[in-house]
């Protein structure tokens, strides 16, 4: 599936030092932000390392602008494109925010036809508000677009 590229790829930050946000964090900041605990960089090469072995092509990386999504993308897929989508970023506790959030990642997901895969990093809050589904610390999702919803094709995960 991946091999032939065109996929969508939602893929959750891999494990972390911490869990939940802290009310001093920064997103401006990443000395203020949640890191990359060294499994976490173990499970991003992984990931990175599978997509090299299966030859599945990486045409964009869509990152939240949270340091460790940003981490587990650079480390993952560090000789691809990488750009920060701001949708991605941890989900707003405003509803009204929320909803832009959700709506601007399924309208990205739904407009894509590269023809190499697109990588999207977010968070576990952002990937169960846009599948049903909460993912596992670096867990991959390949989703399909299906009216104003997504379908989950498949699940990889990296230990």
């Amino acid at each position: 599936m991946l091999r032939e590229g065109g996929q969508v790829v939602l893929v959750n930050e891999a494990y972390s030092l911490a869990t939940g946000r802290h009310a001093s964090e920064d997103i401006e900041n990443c000395r203020t932000q949640q890191t990359l605990s060294d499994r976490g960089r173990q499970q991003a090469g992984k990931m990175g390392a599978l997509f090299y072995a299966r030859s599945a092509p990486v045409e964009l990386v869509l990152t939240s602008k949270h340091c460790r999504a940003q981490e587990t993308a650079s480390i993952a897929f560090r000789d691809s494109k990488i750009e920060v989508f701001e949708p991605l970023n941890e989900l707003s506790a405003d509803e009204e925010l929320q909803a832009h959030q959700i709506e601007a990642t399924i309208s990205r997901i739904q407009e894509y036809g590269g023809s190499g895969n697109l990588i999207m990093v977010s968070h576990p809050s952002n990937i169960a508000a846009l599948t049903g589904v909460t993912p596992r610390p670096g867990e991959a999702i390949v989703v399909m677009p299906a009216d104003n919803k997504l379908t989950i094709a498949a699940r990889i995960t990296f230990n």
